[in-house]
């Protein structure tokens, strides 16, 4: 583990870009960015066009260390190059911003109310490819859907088994339970999950430190004590399916909580945009999202 990544994502101020769409939602990236499924062919030619996507933002004037502090990546993504740089060292050795790696696999089926991380055959493999390219930490997603205590629990379980795992090889892992934001409960489900969190935290060796993801939840400041644990380096909030606007407007009423958006930062960037225009709107964006962050 870097200490000089580890330092900045204490304690600098700024958001973390969240460029880790992969699979079946990379087409939908690329068709919020302009690029249509019928003007390519095949996995590798859409993975091609994201990669050149992700370049483009990366290497803009806009994406820029004063404002972001980390990226999370997926594998292909972490695979590739830009100028002749294996991406994670690119954003690190040339932008001063530290690399994370998406490393679920998807969701299983809704169960309990909830939807577990399907089994990672590989992830001790994936994890020493990550070491290897010099990625800093990992994400994970799982999803609650309904306040169902059992299901809950097991989703936070799940999470924090898979993260003694991640930090056991010198990563520091992203633990990511979303509440969907569209959840007829969402505040008692996010009661249940806080509580949750502490059990684990808790029961957590103090020296093995972790990074909670979380949706922005409905009281302010819901998570002002979680930031307080010893273990927990950040709190970071996804967008969730708010639009930027909304969901810079609701960050910034919970003091600490920075964000880690995907949907929200790409708003308004197409392939079509000069690139005059492209990093104007991604400066206007990051600049928003950056605001949002530091109240």
């Amino acid at each position: 583990m870097n200490p000089e990544q580890l330092e900045r994502m204490r304690n600098g101020k700024g958001f973390i870009a969240a460029l880790d769409q992969s699979g079946g939602s990379t087409p939908k990236a690329l068709r919020q960015y302009g690029i249509q499924e019928d003007s390519y062919s095949g996995d590798e030619a859409m993975f091609e066009l994201v990669h050149a996507m992700r370049t483009r933002i990366i290497k803009s004037p806009a994406f820029h260390v004063d404002f972001i502090l980390g990226a999370i990546l997926f594998e292909n993504t972490m695979n590739r190059k830009i100028d002749d740089r294996f991406t994670a060292d690119y954003l690190w050795e040339r932008k001063g911003i530290v690399p994370f790696l998406k490393i679920d696999e998807g969701l299983a089926e809704l169960e309990d109310g909830v939807q577990l991380m399907k089994p990672m055959s590989g992830l001790d493999d994936l994890l020493k490819r990550a070491v290897d390219k010099h990625i800093f930490g990992t994400k994970m997603r799982s999803v609650i859907k309904e306040a169902n205590p059992a299901g809950i629990r097991k989703v936070v379980e799940q999470q924090f088994e898979t993260g003694k795992r991640i930090a056991s090889m010198g990563l520091v892992p992203i633990i990511e339970p979303e509440v969907d934001i569209y959840s007829k409960d969402k505040q008692e489900s996010e009661q249940r999950l806080k509580e949750e969190l502490i059990n684990q935290l808790s029961a957590l060796d103090r020296n093995v430190p972790v990074m909670l993801k979380l949706s922005i939840p409905t009281e302010d400041d819901f998570y002002r004590d979680l930031m307080s644990d010893p273990r927990v380096v950040r709190v970071v909030a996804l967008s969730g399916g708010y639009d930027q606007s909304e969901a810079n407007e609701r960050l910034a009423r919970h003091h600490g909580l920075i964000a880690s958006f995907s949907r929200a930062l790409a708003e308004g960037l197409t392939a079509q945009q000069s690139d005059e225009q492209f990093d104007a709107m991604l400066a206007r964006s990051i600049r928003s999202i950056y605001e949002a962050s530091i109240t």
